[in-house]
């Protein structure tokens, strides 16, 4: 156990526990350091597909690979030590089959050493749900705005409005009957959120969704602020280290072309106050 009373070998069922209980505290990583910081404070760890834009800027999520996802998964699995780690399958690694499904859940939890996978979409993808989870695969799965069906939904746009609603109803239903342990809701509307988590039995976990939702998850980037041009309603940010970061370099360039760094104190023998080189 930790020191929080947290099991080192949360498993999904633990998490399907707490539906109805203290909300899950969930977060992105896609780093060894990341991970450390959140395993600290969170039930669950995703390793997000969102890594394409925040770490390697791509424009949406949809040229994120297997590969990728294997070589950020194993960077986090290092830094956890009580968190349920979770990690995103691609878009094109699952939607072809229930085997295609399975061998890509297989290579990601053989190689990354995750607990459970995350995959997006309602009905349709219920079928490959129950495959993979008969087989041992625990199963997160995401409804609503589904980012990887972006260029089908015409953009990042609230989902479940009006009489779509009940669609986002039947999607969460169907992906817990067929045997996902917990669903993440994504930017739908609050009331919708928190008829699902009413009706469905497994938890449920929002972002943009509603503060009735059985855990919570925002991407880390964002709640800290280091993304200055990027601000979602449903993000609260809690620090604003993006502005920081930037001061700090600026404040760093400016003593290198002054001469001030490094100083005697971070050089080693002696050095001259200044730090000018003889020849300079």
């Amino acid at each position: 156990m930790s020191a929080t009373g947290r099991s080192t070998a949360m498993t999904p069922p633990r998490v399907t526990a707490a539906k109805g209980r203290t909300p899950l505290v969930c977060l992105t990583a896609y780093t060894t350091p990341m991970a450390r910081l959140a395993d600290a404070h969170c039930d669950v760890v995703l390793v997000g597909d969102s890594v394409g834009m925040v770490l390697h800027g791509l424009p949406s999520t949809l040229g994120v690979t297997l590969d990728m996802m294997v070589m950020h998964g194993k960077a986090v699995r290092r830094g956890l030590q009580f968190a349920l780690m979770v990690v995103d399958m691609p878009f094109g690694s699952y939607e072809e089959s229930p085997a295609q499904a399975y061998r890509s859940a297989a290579r990601l939890m053989a190689e990354t050493g995750c607990g459970a996978v995350k995959l997006e979409g309602g009905e349709i993808m219920a079928e490959t749900i129950a495959f993979l989870t008969r087989r041992g695969i625990p199963v997160m799965a995401h409804v609503g705005l589904t980012p990887q069906a972006v260029n089908a939904f015409g953009g990042y746009a609230l989902q479940g409005s009006g009489n779509d609603g009940e669609r986002i109803r039947r999607d969460a239903a169907a992906v817990s009957e067929a045997g996902a342990f917990a669903v993440v809701l994504e930017k739908i509307p609050e009331p919708l959120a928190r008829r699902i988590t009413q009706e469905i039995a497994v938890p449920t976990i929002g972002i943009g969704a509603s503060p009735a939702c059985d855990g919570q998850i925002l991407v880390t980037e964002d709640l800290l602020g280091l993304f200055g041009d990027f601000r979602p309603k449903f993000v609260k940010r809690y620090a604003e280290l993006g502005g920081q970061a930037e001061q700090a370099i600026a404040a760093y360039a400016q003593e290198v072309r002054a001469r001030h760094f490094p100083a005697p104190d971070h050089v080693f023998g002696d050095a001259p106050a200044t730090g000018v080189a003889d020849n300079a």
